[in-house]
């Protein structure tokens, strides 16, 4: 049995691993006569009002029956600087209200295609990060035990290493589309191998990743070495500073990775310190020169036609993000992760 909590707020409910393998052989794509979940409107309910779901989605225990969950990891103690980030699920499910199903302008129809629910957040022990990792782990393995596509918030950055554990378990190494100000590529931290700078060393060591279809997108700032990207570029991976991302559209850029990646299985990850702290300020270790968030809609809409087994939204503080900013922006880019995904319909 392995605990969940809803909107936040524990509601003693625990998610059965039994009763997840009895939906193994559910379609991973809604039927044509089963009843989609939707989001609340505000005609139905003022935005002011409802749990605190994504988008204010029903709320399930599980992921029975669904093609496509939202939840959240609360997560802070991987972080090196500024904490905060336990409550990014939670603002950012605030923030979300502001959302609308449709798509107007990529004409993706998630709520037509598929069944979607939030699923809580996962319960872990937060002072102890190895064994928080393993409950973590352990929840999603569960959550995908029927090909459900998880779409996370964070939470700090560490939480992509378990969660490429479970992944790995059930589909084998992924691409990875990493959109980060940081290559969370370095060694250990005054003794400790797991933190929120080092989840992608680790998930090339245990195989959970290709390097050789593996690409970073906006690295910058200053480093602790002269080697700068080195490591990753003798790994295989591709790596794309944000110096090589200004003045220009990433269109381009992702049309080559779609091309790259073929029909392997990827994952997302979304770092908001990607983009430019004048946009997103609300982060742990904010760097500037930035993505701006037009060109984080770019990567995300340039990666319809991967074949997307998860995607995550990581690192936002909500103590550093006074207005919000950062927390809308992280639940428009979790609304458009959920537009590219295999199985959503387009609008003609």
């Amino acid at each position: 049995m392995f605990k969940f909590l809803s909107g936040g707020v524990r509601v003693g409910v625990t998610l059965s691993r039994s009763a997840v393998r009895g939906s193994a052989g559910l379609s991973t794509h809604a039927g044509p006569h089963q009843q989609l979940n939707k989001p609340l409107t505000s005609d139905e309910l003022l935005r002011s009002g409802g749990i605190a779901s994504f988008m204010r989605l029903p709320v399930q225990s599980n992921t029975t029956g669904l093609d496509v969950c939202f939840v959240g990891v609360p997560l802070d103690v991987g972080t090196s600087n500024r904490s905060g980030t336990r409550l990014g699920p939670r603002q950012i499910r605030c923030e979300s209200v502001l959302l609308r199903p449709c798509n107007t302008t990529t004409g993706a129809a998630p709520y037509r295609s598929l069944n979607i629910a939030d699923v809580g957040d996962i319960s872990f022990n937060t002072y102890n990060l190895p064994e928080a990792c393993q409950h973590i782990r352990e929840g999603y393995a569960e959550l995908i035990a029927n090909s459900c596509i998880p779409l996370t918030m964070g939470g700090d950055h560490t939480i992509t290493y378990p969660i490429l554990q479970a992944i790995k378990a059930k589909r084998g190494p992924v691409g990875l589309v990493h959109v980060d100000a940081h290559s969370d590529v370095s060694g250990s931290m005054l003794g400790a191998k797991i933190y929120h700078g080092a989840p992608f060393r680790l998930a090339l060591e245990e195989g959970l990743i290709d390097p050789h279809a593996t690409i970073q997108i906006g690295l910058r700032g200053t480093q602790h070495s002269e080697e700068g990207h080195t490591w990753q570029l003798n790994q295989g991976f591709r790596v794309v500073t944000a110096e090589e991302c200004w003045y220009t559209s990433l269109k381009p850029l992702m049309e080559e990775v779609r091309t790259w990646m073929g029909d392997k299985p990827v994952y997302l990850s979304f770092d908001i310190d990607a983009i430019d702290p004048g946009f997103c300020p609300g982060t742990g270790t904010p760097e500037i020169g930035g993505l701006t968030t037009v060109q984080a809609l770019e990567i995300v809409r340039g990666c319809k036609g991967l074949n997307l087994v998860g995607c995550d939204l990581v690192e936002v503080s909500p103590p550093y993000d006074f207005e919000g900013t950062t927390a809308l922006t992280a639940a428009n880019l979790l609304f458009e992760m959920l537009c590219v995904l295999p199985g959503v319909k387009y609008n003609e």
